[in-house]
């Protein structure tokens, strides 16, 4: 780097020294080079060293025996220096600057003057040295946390992208985002994995993105709701029979659930409705990886990945003595809990357009949110969680006559918050206000279909286990 100066010249020298001419004020001019910040490197012209400053010794880290009487070429021959301001300075006969790296490993900002005598003779050349080394460790650090931003930014980017396209799954949410790469660590993983959550908060999306992520992908992946099936039918339809195993079993048996997802992935949701009997046998899988069919006797190799779901409290149900302690250990191995939607801010506009997309798509319209909808949706509690936004979304769908969609087709009806009314009475728990809210919608649905069918489908719910927990709400109905 060149910069643009009048050179600068000595006075006419008198007789005596090379210092002559300051006379007297020689040990003046010496005190305030030592007292300069900066670090002072002069050398002759001819580029050998004839004067360093303390500073100098200080931010070059070198020993002022290796400089002193030395000529800057052997310095840069021999890797004292990276490169020569001066000699620089002596080739183009002006001020020069560069950046300058010592053996040390340390680096500065040199500057290089030469000085000229009244014949235009370079006698001198004064550099002045600046430390660049915390600048550069500085800088480094900032790159490093520049650079660590950017990945992480990235892998997120990607990661939502992985879960767009492999899962169905949308999320934006740290906590959901963190959820998700746990996830796909442990489906490299043949270990069962238990996830936890609310009602409606999507675990068996994010079932369906352990298997997509696991070995097994390309094998058979079977879902099998507990709740759903009839008890005396539940070990039969899980491990199959064999012939003649019960009146009115088929004539050839059956292969069961297990049969089918052999070397894939079988997954149980609602895993607390599993009756005791049924459990030993899925404790026997865990254990040996092995089944009895119903009627038979003969133990049957397999090969299956387990994967449990529960909205329920496991432990409680372990200490009721309605869930085997040792399964609930077994199952456990890899808990992951997924969090709430009201948890999860960042998600509900980022899905409630998703599903809109999606309805658009299909049905070939073009709608959207206004923004006093989005706000409506953001500051609502959601306690039916995913499962809850997708029936209003899908619900504001259909109400809306136009391209937007307000808060008048949200709401049931208009002037109501989203949000039903909670019962006047006194809430001792979070528990007790959300199965308060799954009662209210519970049987909304049955009065608004008249049957059990059509209430349980509009809520995203099989009819089984509707109708099991409107029995359960019953006495709430009744008050």
């Amino acid at each position: 780097m060149h910069t643009n100066r009048k050179p600068t010249y000595l006075p006419e020298k008198q007789d005596g020294d090379f210092f002559a001419d300051i006379g007297s004020t020689i040990e003046v001019l010496i005190s305030v080079i030592e007292g300069v910040y900066d670090g002072i490197y002069i050398t002759n012209g001819n580029a050998t060293t004839i004067y360093v400053n303390q500073s100098y010794l200080v931010i070059s880290g070198l020993e002022k025996s290796m400089v002193m009487g030395k000529n800057m070429e052997d310095l840069m021959r021999s890797g004292v220096i990276s490169r020569s301001g001066t000699l620089l300075a002596l080739k183009r006969r002006t001020t020069v600057s560069l950046e300058q790296e010592f053996t040390t490993g340390k680096r500065a900002l040199v500057t290089s003057t030469p000085i000229f005598d009244n014949e235009n003779r370079v006698v001198m050349v004064v550099t002045s040295v600046r430390d660049l080394s915390g600048l550069y460790a500085l800088r480094e650090e900032l790159d490093k946390s520049s650079e660590q931003a950017e990945r992480y930014y990235a892998e997120v980017e990607l990661l939502r992208r992985q879960v767009l396209d492999e899962s169905g799954v949308v999320a934006a949410a740290p906590a959901m985002l963190e959820v998700l790469e746990i996830a796909k660590r442990v489906a490299q993983l043949d270990t069962p994995v238990l996830l936890l959550g609310e009602t409606g908060v999507g675990k068996e999306r994010i079932a369906s993105y352990v298997f997509n992520q696991s070995n097994r992908n390309k094998q058979n992946f079977i879902k099998v709701n507990c709740g759903a099936i009839p008890e005396n039918l539940i070990e039969s339809e899980l491990f199959g029979y064999d012939p003649g195993a019960f009146t009115g079993a088929a004539s050839k048996g059956k292969i069961g659930y297990f049969g089918v997802a052999d070397k894939g992935t079988i997954f149980f949701d609602e895993i607390g409705d599993l009756s005791l009997s049924a459990q030993v046998k899925l404790l026997r899988v865990l254990q040996e990886q092995e089944i009895v069919r119903v009627g038979g006797n003969k133990p049957i190799k397999i090969d299956v990945r387990i994967l449990a779901a529960t909205n329920g409290d496991l432990a409680q149900l372990v200490r009721q003595g309605k869930f085997r302690e040792d399964l609930y250990y077994r199952l456990s191995v890899f808990p992951i809990k997924i969090p709430p939607l009201r948890k999860r801010q960042e998600d509900i506009i980022l899905l409630a357009r998703h599903m809109l997309a999606e309805l658009n798509q299909k049905y070939n319209k073009s709608k959207r949110f206004t923004a006093a909808a989005e706000r409506d949706m953001q500051a609502y509690a959601w306690p039916g969680n995913v499962r809850e936004l997708k029936n209003v979304v899908e619900r504001a769908f259909i109400m809306s006559n136009d391209s937007a969609v307000s808060i008048t087709e949200l709401n049931p009806e208009p002037g109501q918050p989203v949000l039903p009314p909670i019962a006047e009475t006194q809430v001792t728990s979070l528990k007790a206000v959300l199965e308060q809210y799954e009662a209210s919608f519970i049987q909304k649905a049955y009065q608004e279909h008249g049957n059990i069918r059509d209430a349980a489908k509009s809520l995203g719910m099989d009819a089984t286990t509707f109708n099991r927990k409107r029995n359960k709400y019953e006495p709430l109905h009744q008050k």
